[in-house]
């Protein structure tokens, strides 16, 4: 199997630039952004199962059946979301004037905006700001990453090799996020040849194990999209390589992401194993990463095992034996056959108090093993949220 290799800093595949602008939706900073494929590329993706979907949300689903993108267009700071059929004529529109700017068909752009639910884009700012945005196309990924932001504290962008060919992620996401899929916008370019189908499958198993274990505040978002988008310029690669870098690469943006929640200072992980099944092992891993309980005794650095053992119990339809649990907090056993463990409870707070956090579980009930991936919650994550429509 080919190796992996990250590259520092991130590049855009080959074939792949991009571009942002502040098009006047945010006081400053890049507020819309732009994706491109010099050659017809291979695509797929995956949105969100909320049931009061963006507009752009309800167009991609149709584009993307196709199978084939060349561009991508999104901005930030207004979602597109709950605006009606002109919501709808807006992201439309929104396609074909990055098509036009790029000399594109307009059904192979897809289109996200993120941002505020409920206003209507303005599209003489769009349209403003994508003419001429074609001859600042670059090779940067976070230069494209800057202008998806919403609350994200910085651009998030990461590339690695598999064989000849570069995997580069692109994403966002900060707060609204929880499975189904975890909210974000996160864009998957490779200059690797892959079918659309393949595409599809390979795109899905990674964002089972990855975004779709991501939560912050377990508010499933109204725009949730990741695509990939395939070009073929460098190549096939074995598959088996490709699937393993793909899911690599997405557990290292999930966790970026994660990292980065709104108010966030620490990442939050739990693993199940020795579940009954899967399904359970990512119902309970899920539940110990979104506990405002856990997640506030990852903030306060306390070792308080009662919040774990809680949040593995409530899952009232998992098959759990107390009498079989095991559960070590940064790799310190703090329960074992039905009680507390001797631990240095001192040390472990010590522990506690750098990042990431680290909670495993042993339910010893089968063989279901997962991941989950959240982060601590702050006093910062109030004061984010609590004025958000203003900021």
């Amino acid at each position: 199997m080919d190796a992996i290799t990250f590259h520092e800093p991130a590049r855009m595949p080959r074939g792949f630039r991009c571009a942002s602008r502040n098009c006047g939706l945010k006081r400053e900073g890049p507020d819309l952004a732009l994706f491109y494929s010099e050659a017809p590329a291979a695509a797929a993706a995956v949105f969100t199962r909320n049931q009061f979907p963006g507009a752009p949300i309800i167009v991609g689903r149709e584009l993307i059946r196709k199978g084939r993108l060349r561009a991508v267009v999104v901005n930030s700071k207004i979602s597109n979301v709950g605006t009606g059929e002109e919501g709808i004529r807006n992201a439309r529109r929104m396609g074909e004037l990055a098509a036009a700017e790029l000399g594109v068909p307009a059904d192979e752009v897809l289109m996200s905006s993120t941002g505020l639910i409920g206003r209507q884009l303005p599209m003489d700012l769009i349209e403003a700001g994508l003419r001429g945005m074609a001859a600042e196309l670059q090779d940067d990924p976070l230069r494209g990453a800057e202008g998806i932001m919403t609350t994200d504290t910085y651009p998030k962008a990461i590339s690695l090799s598999v064989g000849e060919a570069t995997i580069t992620v692109v994403g966002k996401g900060a707060g609204m996020i929880a499975p189904n899929m975890a909210t974000m916008l996160v864009y998957i370019f490779t200059d690797a040849a892959c079918d659309a189908p393949t595409l599809d499958r390979l795109l899905r198993d990674a964002v089972a194990d990855t975004f779709n274990m991501l939560s912050v505040d377990t508010d499933t978002s109204t725009s949730d999209t990741c695509a990939i988008l395939a070009n073929g310029l460098a190549g096939p690669v074995d598959e088996a390589a490709f699937r393993q870098a793909l899911r690599v690469a997405c557990t290292r943006m999930t966790e970026m992401l994660a990292r980065d929640g709104e108010g966030a200072t620490k990442l939050l992980r739990a693993t199940v194993q020795n579940a009954r099944t899967v399904d359970e092992a990512r119902k309970i891993a899920r539940s110990i990463v979104e506990s405002p309980l856990v997640k506030t005794m990852a903030y306060g650095a306390d070792p308080n095992i009662g919040r774990v053992l809680m949040a593995v119990g409530k899952c009232f339809d998992c098959t759990v034996e107390p009498e079989k649990i095991t559960v070590w907090i940064n790799d310190t056993l703090v329960f074992t056959e039905s009680a507390r463990a001797d631990f240095d409870e001192d040390e472990l707070r010590r522990i506690l108090g750098g990042d990431p956090v680290d909670i495993r579980v042993d339910l010893g009930v089968g063989t279901g093993c997962a991941t989950a991936f959240g982060c601590d919650l702050t006093y910062g994550y109030i004061d984010e949220n609590a004025a958000y429509a203003s900021s």
